[in-house]
């Protein structure tokens, strides 16, 4: 018997160095530290944007520095109810909910609508707090292989479950491909089961005025499709959302645990995702060009021999392997000026470790440029 009971975190830890698996914090300062950014998920080049910003200092000013309280409480101001709505608006739904991250915002779309003795059919792509909310909600799950409607199918017509959810990310945060999402809603309407899809990384970047991949799939406003999506990628700012029909709001704000027992969204953060919403929804250019800029980098991989999709959005995977040759063409980068993600287990399969690029609106020529010397670099380097 050990005097001390956490000393198994010494030896796991000592396995993850040997992994290549130990993460650690890497503060950044406040301005330019001369790395090209490619790695945050500003898509739109909003979080500093000086409209975005004012936005948020507008808020605070009035507002105050926090919300002070639950929704249900004192944390609902009249700026939350007018960002929602026009979050709803925009991207096509009546009503909207927010929320003080994403990731609560998933785990209350799928755990006020479904539960035990329901079934959960979730892409085995989907991202961690999709699979979280899952596993929270005690009902049934079966994960298909990531992106299969004849799976989803499979599960749904099987059932003996009477309810069923079908969640899936519209744009996947790793491999940075699109759900079928016109299919899906087919198959779940078939079966009689409710379609969740999460626009984290589709907002303000696919679609018409970046309106997301549900409106661009011509499903805006369907009352069996539910939302999620975050403020703090495109939008540059911090929160979360649902987004739908009344009644499916209704019933978020009588039994969504993450809305009824969690401190509202601070007031700044509202003011800034409203400000950048405003920038997007008069300016189409800006989605089009986050999009076109991923093109350009996946092509540069794809010119250079390495492993990489046809992005949909703003996410560029370049897959490398092993999680120690990921880290190692990560420092090539930097070594050469751009900072890109670094994707290893269990964020991804074994031997599937990547960089992860994310393209901005606002990159030009010579940053492009210089992304493409730095990825020749790590192909010249690993081989």
């Amino acid at each position: 018997m050990t005097s001390d009971p956490l000393a198994w975190l010494d030896s796991r830890a000592a396995s993850r160095r040997t992994e290549g698996l130990r993460r650690s914090l890497s503060p950044r300062p406040p301005g330019p530290d001369g790395l090209l950014d490619l790695a945050s998920n500003d898509y739109l080049g909003l979080a500093r944007h000086p409209l975005v910003v004012q936005g948020g200092c507008d808020a605070l000013a009035r507002w105050g520095a926090g919300s002070t309280g639950s929704r249900l409480v004192t944390g609902s101001t009249a700026l939350h109810e007018s960002f929602e709505a026009s979050l709803a608006a925009h991207m096509g739904f009546p009503a909207a909910l927010t929320f003080s991250s994403g990731y609560l915002a998933n785990l209350a779309a799928v755990t006020s609508l479904a539960s035990a003795g329901d079934l959960v059919v979730s892409d085995a792509g989907n991202h961690a707090s999709v699979i979280d909310s899952c596993r929270l909600s005690r009902a049934r799950v079966v994960v298909t292989p990531h992106r299969s409607v004849s799976a989803v199918a499979q599960a749904l017509s099987s059932r003996t479950e009477p309810r069923a959810l079908v969640v899936t990310d519209a744009v996947f945060s790793v491999d940075g491909d699109l759900a079928p999402l016109a299919e899906l809603v087919q198959v779940c309407r078939s079966y009689g089961a409710v379609l969740v899809v999460d626009e984290a990384h589709s907002l303000g970047v696919v679609g018409d005025l970046g309106r997301g991949a549900t409106f661009a799939a011509g499903l805006a406003g369907s009352p069996d499709v539910v939302l999620t999506a975050t403020l703090s990628k495109a939008l540059g700012s911090q929160g979360g959302a649902v987004v739908g029909s009344q009644r499916v709001i209704d019933h978020l704000i009588d039994a969504a645990r993450s809305f009824i027992f969690d401190t509202g969204l601070a007031p700044a953060c509202v003011g800034a995702a409203d400000a950048a919403l405003a920038l997007i929804a008069r300016d189409s250019g800006l989605s089009a060009a986050a999009v076109a800029k991923a093109a350009l980098l996946a092509s540069y991989a794809r010119e250079l021999g390495m492993q990489t999709s046809s992005p949909a959005a703003a996410v560029v995977p370049v897959v490398i392997g092993e999680p120690s040759a990921a880290l190692a063409a990560q420092a090539v980068c930097a070594q050469h000026g751009v900072r890109v993600g670094c994707f290893r287990p269990p964020s991804v399969p074994d031997g599937r470790s990547r960089l992860r690029l994310t393209a901005r609106a606002d990159l030009n020529d010579d940053q492009l440029a210089t992304v493409r010397s730095a990825l020749g670099a790590v192909r010249d380097r690993l081989g």
